[in-house]
């Protein structure tokens, strides 16, 4: 009988510690086109913040927002552009104070490495064996809306929309790529990199927008502290050796 209230007693202690650890997470919501790189720089700031456990919610920059605006839980935000951050900001979401850009992509069209058709120019798209192409959501993915503004600006947005194979996050559109789904892919310079044995780099198309990524601490963060020393973590020389070694430029 006397082991009982000793039982409860450390059940009750476990839960201490649980709720204790859960309190010092630090819940990062980044754009897909980060997950190997904030995944190798997340052990690296734990090192040096060890009561703090990194945990990342990869996705599209739009729904990222959409999430953070219905209040799902998230510390820090990073964005693929600056549209995003933007409405972020508008909403009042995050730090304006503490938001940074800290790295660079670029923009390029990828083809399945087999691939006997790769574009020279972006207008080679329209031609009739390129009938499938992933290209993000405009409305929600950064990718997307850089895609769409080049291919308008070039007057071939009439002529692609239609052979659009849509894409919810950069990822997925270079997984149709790599798995020869399509004829051709929009993607991060950054994420043809990561699987060069199966797409290959047929242009790199030039942005009227700089691809630039912004980061800032969430405004209702639970872990306010831990969420100012992240997106200040980014961009120290340890975390841009890492964004480097994945292809990201300096911001």
């Amino acid at each position: 009988m006397t082991q009982l209230p000793v039982r409860l007693a450390a059940v009750a202690i476990g839960l201490l510690v649980s709720l204790h650890a859960s309190a010092a997470d630090l819940t990062v919501s980044a754009a897909a086109s980060l997950t190997n790189a904030f995944k190798e720089i997340g052990p690296l700031f734990e090192a040096q913040n060890p009561d703090t456990k990194v945990q990342f919610n990869f996705g599209a920059s739009g729904a990222l927002l959409q999430q953070i605006a219905k209040g799902a839980p998230a510390d820090v935000f990073a964005s693929a552009d600056q549209e995003s951050m933007d409405q972020a900001q508008a909403q009042a979401l995050v730090k304006a104070a503490e938001r940074r850009n800290f790295v660079s992509n670029s923009l390029v069209v990828i083809v399945p490495t087999g691939s006997t058709h790769a574009p020279k120019a972006i207008a080679d798209l329209g031609q009739a064996h390129y009938t499938r192409i992933a290209i993000g959501l405009p409305a929600s993915v950064p990718v997307g809306r850089y895609t769409k503004a080049v291919l308008e600006k070039a007057n071939l947005w009439t002529a692609v929309e239609p052979k659009m194979i849509g894409a919810n996050n950069v990822r997925q559109a270079l997984d149709y790529v790599s798995r020869g789904e399509v004829d051709a892919g929009f993607v991060y310079g950054t994420d043809a990199a990561l699987v060069a044995d199966k797409v290959k780099v047929a242009l790199v198309v030039p942005t009227e927008v700089p691809v630039l990524y912004p980061i800032a601490p969430v405004a209702n963060s639970t872990n306010a502290v831990a969420a100012q020393k992240f997106a200040a973590f980014v961009l120290t020389p340890p975390a841009q050796t890492v964004l480097g070694k994945y292809g990201f430029g300096k911001p």
